[in-house]
């Protein structure tokens, strides 16, 4: 495995490059404004935010007919209304972001998160830069959507509680649960005896805050830059879903660029995506030493149980979506 720079050299890595390939004219008035929106916050601890930062960089420095602008937070809307604003060709030029609410979109693209499916950051990231990468890529597209690149999330999801430490399998039982409103999502954490409660990721501090969950599931990236940790007091170690992330834009918008500024955004997205990968085994270890630092107790636990339910989720998921070819293929690529 390749090592990981640090954050600095590649933040550093990422501008040069950009600044190397700039050509004349480049500070020319801009004419076509790349609307980039994601869910995270607007800071440089945040997987998406960096990213979003570098495909910024090198398109705005590479570029005379296009300018990028980030819009964090979820400042044009959730995930989903991004989305079918995107088909619709307003709002967002793309979206980064995982791929959960996508696959209410184009349902065979919900195979790649199903739970315990990924061995390691390595096999998800081949699986994804291969054919079956290239396959949900064209099944997008048929939803109005352009894969510009594939990503990933810093992190497994874990659960995490407020008060209850879930240190064995049937500690889960009967816990709220927050999870993604998605059905794989939601089957995966009732299997692993939980009380899967689907809410929007942005409703859960003041409910974790109000006792109305016992606890949610996300990477410890970002349980800290979230500060979940002022509201939750415990991490089981579930690793339960390694979740992609997509950078996409709107198809009806790409059409309209010419070949060379299709050029300029893959390649700034090709640059992301490397670093991103490349800091995701770091920024998720830094992450949970510095959860353990403020004081939350981190578990680990027997996830041999969840693994042999979750043979079952996958094979009933995949043949209701269409989608028992591309698990085949994850299942034997590992």
């Amino acid at each position: 495995m390749r090592r990981s720079p640090s954050f600095k050299s590649l933040a550093l890595g990422a501008v040069l490059s950009a600044l190397a390939l700039a050509h004349p004219g480049v500070h020319a008035q801009k004419k076509r404004e790349i609307k980039v929106s994601h869910a995270q916050a607007a800071s440089l601890e945040s997987e998406l935010q960096i990213a979003a930062w570098i495909f910024r960089t090198y398109v705005n420095e590479n570029s005379d007919t296009l300018s990028v602008r980030i819009f964090p937070n979820n400042a044009l809307g959730d995930e989903r209304s991004v989305y079918e604003g995107m088909q619709l060709g307003g709002g967002a030029t793309c979206a980064l972001g995982g791929t959960a609410i996508l696959n209410t979109f184009s349902p065979r693209l919900g195979v790649i998160d199903l739970p315990f499916l990924w061995k390691d950051y390595e096999h998800m990231n081949q699986a994804l830069d291969g054919a079956v990468g290239q396959q949900l890529a064209q099944d997008l597209e048929r939803s109005g959507f352009k894969v510009v690149g594939w990503l990933t999330n810093w992190g497994f999801r874990n659960v995490v509680t407020a008060n209850k430490p879930v240190t064995r399998p049937e500690d889960l039982k009967g816990l709220k649960i927050r999870t993604i409103q998605s059905p794989v999502y939601i089957d995966a954490l009732n299997a692993m005896g939980a009380n899967a409660t689907p809410m929007a990721f942005g409703e859960v501090y003041s409910a974790m805050q109000t006792g109305v969950l016992d606890g949610f599931e996300h990477g410890p990236a970002v349980v800290l830059t979230g500060k979940y940790h002022e509201v939750t007091k415990h991490i089981a170690l579930t690793r339960h879903f390694l979740g992609p992330a997509v950078f996409a834009c709107s198809l009806n918008e790409w059409k309209q660029l010419s070949d060379q500024e299709r050029e300029v955004l893959t390649q700034a997205v090709r640059l992301a995506s490397d670093v991103n990968r490349s800091l995701a085994p770091v920024r998720e270890a830094q992450a949970l030493e510095k959860l353990r630092g403020l004081g939350m107790q981190i578990s680990e636990i027997d996830t041999g149980a969840f693994e042999e339910r979750a043979v079952q989720i996958q094979d009933k998921f995949a043949a209701d979506r269409n989608a028992a070819d591309l698990l085949k293929q994850i299942r034997e690529s590992r």
